[in-house]
């Protein structure tokens, strides 16, 4: 992979919201952080049997949070102190800042003349978006939480204010930035490691269907494993979260929880399932862009990030209702469909690690470049 001469000239801060896993965010911070070696990490937490070797030689600068007992499953629940510990950060000295944020990595502070990047993965879900999802429509933890949720967005629309400049990783998302934080963005799409997720050996049985996915309410997980209880279908879960127990309780006895697993294990399931399926609304979306670079054709959720990663008819299908008919009916139609493995994949490899680099670049150097 080729990156930028320029960079090795630079002094470089990076900033990420926390480190306990290795999900879409943070294969992109993994990428910046093989273009800026030397580059310090500031995030929240960091638990380094989670991250990557690449992450991990960084020098990674945490907050007070780091050291409260059993922070690693509890942090969400300390969010309404996750501003004062940016806010106790010191100020980053450096010629460029790039936060990669969908909390509060953006309110890093910085000294004078330090220039501030930020690549938006949305602004912050907790505070903006899935109120329903994550506290419950009407419930009594919605009710309180509504005064802290009205003052985190406005402190996170305070700090949007730090940033020079944004990129968004969607269209989806760019809309978002320009509502909430009245700010315009370019787009630079996440990465997909297509060397990496490639197809297998022809499979002469697709016996199963897939789900990639942390197992929290937003991702909709419940809808997919209701109807697939009715199905009567395979369906293998790869994942966990705070819906796992919930979801364990409603599935059929042909679903199949997995827990996390290595990439070369989801590489695997990827290559020999029959369709995979993506029943939340996301801001992008990796998951589906990996199946397809192993030739696998998706059923997703009509909106969001998945409308610009998934070619309806060609790559996947998609349905328009979060409902178990209108989910049902989109497997059918996949499940009757002929796929072609190299239209699939070649769709995929438009949203490669070197497409990352070069459109971060240009908006590197637009940002440096009005200093």
């Amino acid at each position: 992979m080729y990156f930028p001469e320029h960079w090795k000239n630079l002094k470089v801060a990076l900033s990420h919201d926390w480190l306990t896993g290795m999900r879409g965010g943070e294969k992109c911070l993994d990428l910046l952080g093989q273009g800026f070696p030397g580059a310090p990490v500031h995030a929240l937490i960091h638990k380094r049997a989670a991250v990557s070797d690449t992450i991990n030689a960084h020098p990674v600068r945490t907050s007070f949070l780091q050291h409260v007992p059993g922070i690693f499953s509890s942090y969400r629940y300390f969010l309404p102190a996750f501003p004062l510990a940016e806010r106790l950060f010191p100020p980053v000295s450096a010629d460029l800042l790039i936060s990669t944020s969908h909390c509060v990595a953006k309110a890093l502070r910085t000294t004078p003349g330090t220039r501030h990047l930020c690549y938006c993965f949305t602004p912050m879900r907790y505070a903006w978006t899935f109120h329903d999802e994550y506290l419950g429509r009407g419930s009594l933890k919605q009710h309180l939480a509504r005064p802290v949720l009205g003052a985190l967005r406005n402190w996170d629309r305070t700090v949007s204010s730090r940033v020079d400049r944004f990129v968004a990783i969607s269209h989806h998302i760019r809309q978002r930035i320009e509502r909430f934080y009245e700010r315009e963005a370019d787009v630079v799409y996440p990465p997909v490691d297509t060397e990496f997720y490639t197809p297998g050996a022809p499979e002469a049985g697709r016996d199963f269907d897939l789900i990639v996915s942390a197992l929290v309410p937003y991702k909709r997980v419940d809808l997919a494993v209701r109807t697939y209880a009715r199905l009567g279908f395979p369906l293998k879960i790869v994942g966990a979260g705070t819906d796992t127990d919930a979801l364990r309780a409603v599935a059929g006895p042909r679903t199949e929880f997995l827990g996390w697993r290595s990439n070369e294990e989801i590489r695997a399931l990827y290559r020999t399932c029959r369709l995979l399926i993506f029943p939340g609304e996301e801001d992008f979306g990796i998951v589906p862009l990996e199946a397809q670079a192993c030739g696998r054709p998706v059923v997703a959720y009509g909106r969001g990030g998945a409308l610009e990663t998934i070619v309806e008819g060609r790559t996947g299908v998609f349905f328009r209702e979060q409902t178990e008919a209108a989910l049902q009916a989109a497997i059918a139609q996949a499940a009757a469909q002929p796929w072609s493995e190299d239209t699939i994949r070649g769709h995929a490899e438009r949203f490669s690690p070197q497409t990352f680099i070069d459109g971060v670049d240009q908006s590197v150097r637009a940002c440096l470049a009005h200093n």
